[in-house]
């Protein structure tokens, strides 16, 4: 949907804002010359014919424009860039080459610091990767057991955080083999088997938790003389993983004493630390939401395992919800009403704590659904991930949580979007990723746009938006939702448009009506940038398929594919006149389609 006829189009104004305009962009350019020449004169004097040809180039659009109404000098106050988190399985893919490009590409997207969350930090291994697995091996014991501990795997990956400018979520996990209390099996051979099967010793508790508390200790005191106090202080430290469901193959009240040792020996090591959990599933269902409450109950009125205190150091709660897409046979329908569901339920459980109802809130991983490592080879409801939709979604995600703290009055911090790259797999293979091998995916220049917005939020409505209440309950499955962000900085206004639906079907792209109102009287004219992520633009995916899909492409191709994987201006800049304090715009918009229009005086 929405391909130009002719090749040649990627960088420019898509097909153009009038049918004329749309023909010059998606004609061929070759050398005028004999019939070549005659032939492009015919048709450029066939009225009939430039009409056919743009109605291919573009969809038909909608007979009702989409007004979008923005005024600068109505501030709603900041806005939180909780999109700037991340995480992933494999720690050891943080120093691969094509993990130190991408954590680059997040630290040089984003004004405010980028947070990693990555999980096996404390596995035992010999610092091989695969799907879902990874290790440092920073804990064995000598035949006497006496702790033997190795921290080369463990630098690596933190020295490249500090290389590339990004800032760690430190997860404390998993259990090194030799602290296990059913260490064997102990690595998992996924993808082979099932998901469900990779729970093996590295999830089991401790069989002493004097030692895991030492253990703990050793690990934040090294990072702390490795990184100076005045970096370290700025990181965020959780307990685990998701200990609700198969990576803690223990009791909840087993999980409880391993947070209280735990934050015992973090704080022991270093008293200024920012400490969080349970980092458990979406309470969504009825036994994430109970594992939820019993761990707030447990650090709010309970005996600490550690100290014998009552209640337990809690400085952000996190747990993670995800959505639920399904194949329809011919398409991909999005589950986004379960994702906001489980959020909503989450936002309630925490504010229901009078103890915690200020207490920030981190969605340790939120995401459309639960399995970055599976591919959409077998898992065909997985192909969202390649194109647009990925991003339109996350978009459409981000703005909902923030809707939803504003009516539950809760602090969020942050949104894990977990994904990151996986080494040594196929190009576009579905899994949930940023880039791959190397090359950004359209949902990396999403976030790309919402690293270009301001931190102050200015008042913005649209006649295509949807009340969130209603996407919380029913999803987008009728109209789309056609909503808007709009930023204010220092002579700068970001307008970033959306038009989301859950399912992923060719429409007609959407007329967009952008009035904007209040910018000073003094200025008389602005900058217009406008970029755009769709399938035409910012997608390396659709040049990739326009190769004919290589798996090994040359050097050229490779370089065409960085190109079209950056984020792209859907025209040249250009000047714009003010009139009386305001600016009005026309575009066309596709589903699952991103604008971020930028206006600079």
């Amino acid at each position: 949907m929405g391909n130009c006829l002719f090749a040649g189009t990627r960088g420019r104004a898509g097909c153009g804002l009038r049918p004329t305009a749309a023909f010059r962009n998606c004609r061929r350019s070759p050398r005028r010359n004999g019939l070549a020449a005659v032939f492009l004169l015919v048709l450029e004097s066939s009225l009939a014919l430039v009409l056919l040809l743009s109605q291919l180039c573009w969809p038909q659009p909608a007979s009702e424009s989409i007004n979008i109404q923005v005024q600068y000098d109505r501030s709603e106050g900041p806005i939180p860039p909780v999109w700037n988190y991340f995480g992933y399985d494999e720690p050891n893919y943080t120093y691969a080459p094509n993990g130190k490009k991408l954590l680059a590409e997040l630290a040089a997207a984003n004004e405010v610091p980028v947070y990693i969350r990555t999980h096996n930090l404390l596995t035992s291994g010999d610092g091989s990767a695969s799907l879902k697995w990874g290790s440092t091996n920073v804990y064995a014991e000598d035949a006497s057991g006496h702790p033997i501990y190795s921290w080369a795997i463990l630098d690596r990956i933190f020295d490249t955080f500090q290389a590339t400018g990004v800032k760690p979520l430190v997860e404390i996990g998993f259990m090194p083999e030799a602290l296990s209390t059913h260490p064997e099996p102990y690595r998992h051979d996924f993808p082979r088997g099932r998901v469900n099967d990779i729970y093996r010793g590295w999830a089991y508790p401790p069989n002493d938790y004097r030692k895991w508390s030492e253990l703990v200790f050793q690990f934040v005191r090294h990072l702390r003389e490795r990184y100076g106090d005045a970096e370290v202080r700025t990181w965020l430290w959780e307990v685990w993983n998701e200990p609700d469901i198969g990576y803690w193959q223990g009791t909840p009240e087993e999980y409880f004493k391993l947070y209280d040792f735990s934050v015992e020996a973090l704080l022991r090591a270093l008293p200024q630390a920012r400490i969080g959990g349970p980092d458990s599933t979406g309470p969504g269902n009825a036994k994430a939401a109970e594992f939820l409450r019993a761990f707030l109950e447990h650090c709010s009125h309970q005996k600490n395992y550690a100290n014998g205190k009552v209640g337990s150091h809690l400085d952000f709660i996190s747990f993670h919800p995800k959505g639920s897409p399904s194949w329809q046979g011919d398409h991909v329908q999005m589950g986004i009403s379960r994702q906001l569901a489980a959020i909503e339920q989450g936002f309630r459980i925490v504010a229901s704590f009078a103890e915690f109802r200020q207490t920030p809130i981190i969605l340790g991983e939120s995401d459309p659904e639960g399995c970055a490592a599976c591919s959409a080879e077998k898992n065909p409801q997985n192909l969202y991930r390649n194109g647009p939709l990925y991003g339109a979604y996350s978009v459409e995600v981000l703005n909902c949580i923030l809707a939803l703290a504003r009516a539950e009055r809760v602090h969020v911090l942050g949104v894990v979007t977990w994904a990151f790259e996986f080494e040594d797999q196929a190009y576009f293979a579905g899994f949930r990723e940023l880039a791959s091998n190397g090359v950004d995916k359209p949902v990396l220049n999403a976030f790309r746009m919402l690293g270009l917005l301001g931190n102050q939020r200015v008042r913005v409505t649209s006649s295509g938006s949807l009340a969130t209440e209603q996407i919380v309950r029913q999803g987008v499955r009728e109209q789309p939702d056609i909503g808007a962000i709009a930023t204010g900085k220092d002579g700068r206004l970001d307008i970033l448009v959306w038009n989301y639906h859950d399912d992923d079907v060719p429409v007609s792209s959407a007329p967009i009506n952008l009035v904007v109102t209040g910018l000073p009287a003094t200025a008389k004219r602005a900058l217009l940038e406008h970029f755009r992520v769709d399938s035409d633009h910012s997608d390396a995916f659709t040049a990739w398929k326009q190769m004919d899909s290589p798996q090994s492409p040359s050097d050229s191709q490779y370089l065409r594919l960085e190109s079209a994987g950056r984020l792209q201006l859907l025209d040249s800049p250009a000047w714009v006149g003010m009139q009386k304090g305001g600016i009005q715009l026309h575009f066309l918009l596709p589903r699952q389609g991103l604008s971020l229009v930028r206006l600079s005086w």
